[in-house]
């Protein structure tokens, strides 16, 4: 954005009233129309307030299209690929097994967000 870094960019938001929030995101995940994602790995997220404003959130990262899995394709449960690295990073973020990981993961639809975060909350 216009030759910023994040540094600078919080910065100006501050002079201007623009409360800037970072967020420590594994995944971001965008939903299109007719099935694919965009998806952002390692990303860096802010999520900028402005009053009177909806929240605004910026994604650093370069998105990947994923098209939609058919069903009877990929692995796993419901044509759904997980990788063991997936598996192992859930298992190390969440402090559990590898099968509880691999389970969340195949519920969740392969998301390691969503499968870190159930696990977090069935604790």
């Amino acid at each position: 954005m216009l030759g910023l870094n994040p540094r600078d960019l919080r910065k100006a938001m501050k002079r201007l009233g623009i409360k800037v929030e970072e967020v420590q995101a594994i995944r971001v995940v965008i939903e299109l129309e007719g099935g694919s994602r965009l998806v952002v790995e390692d990303p860096q997220v802010m999520v900028m307030r402005a009053r009177g404003q909806p929240p605004m959130i910026y994604v650093v990262g370069e998105p990947v299209e994923e098209k939609p899995v058919e069903a009877g394709e990929g692995g796993g449960e419901g044509g759904v690929e997980i990788s063991e690295e997936d598996v192992a990073l859930v298992a190390e973020q969440a402090g559990v097994s590898l099968e509880e990981a691999r389970r969340a993961l195949e519920e969740a639809g392969g998301d390691i967000a969503e499968a870190i975060l159930r696990l977090q909350r069935g604790r």
